[in-house]
């Protein structure tokens, strides 16, 4: 996740948060189907070929996150 002055980005999904405008959830937005079974397929693709990261690499990186080490996140 990246956050600029006015946009936070996760995963190429762009939320504008405006100032003095109503802020809306992402959740009230209607999913796009089409989308969604593209990034299962690829989603699915990937566990397929391994390339995926173990709970436990996940698990040990986000302690040391959270003990204030500034380490990268695990790869494949």
């Amino acid at each position: 996740m990246q956050s600029t002055p006015n946009y936070v980005i996760v995963r190429g999904l762009k939320v504008n948060v405006m100032a003095g405008a109503e802020t809306k959830s992402i959740f009230d937005t209607a999913p796009d189907e089409a989308h969604e079974a593209r990034l299962d397929a690829e989603a699915e693709g990937d566990y397929q070929a391994g390339r995926v990261v173990p709970h436990e690499k996940v698990r040990e990186w986000l302690v040391r996150l959270a003990k204030g080490e500034r380490v990268p996140p695990p790869g494949v």
